[in-house]
């Protein structure tokens, strides 16, 4: 239960129209069940102001409490002191402010003590008040720093990939005709007329002829026949990029201010002039 309660300080209020109405300030337990009923927020002029939510119907998601009220609502609820435990009366008149109404709350016993006493952060809630008690002494100026975050966007080289440059040997049959040539013997025959030839001796005699032909003779050479290069390059682009950032915002309630000038607060603009 303590670090269930502990959780709860540390969480800021969201209304339902999902506007931030501040950070949690005090825990208030239920006296039968001693469960958590009520939180302060802090709201205001810096945050001086704590004004009580109801837990009823509230969820909670990490650091946020999401209630089912708007912020304009909440602002105007009863103003309560916070320093004590909540009576009777005072719980039932915020229940009756914020349209709820629980049956466990005795009205009969309207003077009667019912809400155990707030539970706050030690040590950081009694610094934050003497803090504010030495601003508000007799100055006549207040400085507080606001912070936002900036998104720093670099970059980095990375590998996306690898190329690999390889050189293999395959094997084509070609075909081609070749044009080829070869001897062949022809015989022709001619009659001798009479007296063309005399003296001619009968006997035995013999003649050679070489015949050649051509026959296609495959050689192979190497040569070059393409050169290959390969180069990286850069190639530029655009990459959107997205990140939250928080900033801190200015509420200031003030009577007489309009509700341009908290509008104009809320955006983080320059605050007026001291009137």
């Amino acid at each position: 239960m303590q670090t269930e309660i502990r959780n709860l300080l540390d969480c800021h209020v969201v209304g339902a129209d999902g506007q931030s109405i501040g950070k949690v300030g005090q825990v208030y337990l239920n006296d039968g069940t001693g469960e958590p009923e009520w939180v302060t927020v802090r709201t205001g002029f810096f945050g001086m102001k704590q004004t009580f939510v109801p837990l009823m119907n509230a969820r909670r998601s990490g650091e946020e409490i999401r209630v089912p009220f708007d912020k304009e609502m909440i602002r105007g609820a009863p103003n309560i002191d916070v320093d004590g435990r909540l009576s009777l009366n005072e719980e039932a008149d915020l229940y009756r402010y914020y349209g709820m109404q629980p049956a466990d709350i005795p009205r009969q016993r309207g003077g009667e003590t019912r809400t155990r006493g707030p539970i706050t952060g030690e040590g950081q809630r009694a610094g934050l008040a003497g803090d504010m008690r030495g601003d508000l002494a007799d100055d006549r100026d207040i400085d507080i720093t606001r912070s936002e975050e900036q998104l720093h966007i670099g970059k980095e080289s990375r590998e996306t990939g690898r190329v690999r440059l390889h050189k293999y040997v395959e094997t084509e049959n070609v075909t081609q005709k070749v044009p080829l040539s070869h001897e062949e013997v022809v015989i022709e025959r001619e009659p001798i007329r009479d007296g063309e030839m005399a003296g001619v001796e009968i006997g035995e005699d013999e003649r050679q002829m070489i015949l050649h032909e051509e026959r296609a003779v495959v050689g192979k050479e190497t040569k070059p026949v393409e050169r290959i290069h390969i180069h990286k390059q850069d190639v530029q682009h655009e990459e959107t990029v997205e990140g939250q950032v928080r900033r801190e915002r200015l509420e200031i309630d003030e009577e007489g201010m309009t509700r341009d000038e908290n509008a104009r607060f809320d955006r983080g603009e320059d605050l007026p002039p001291e009137r």
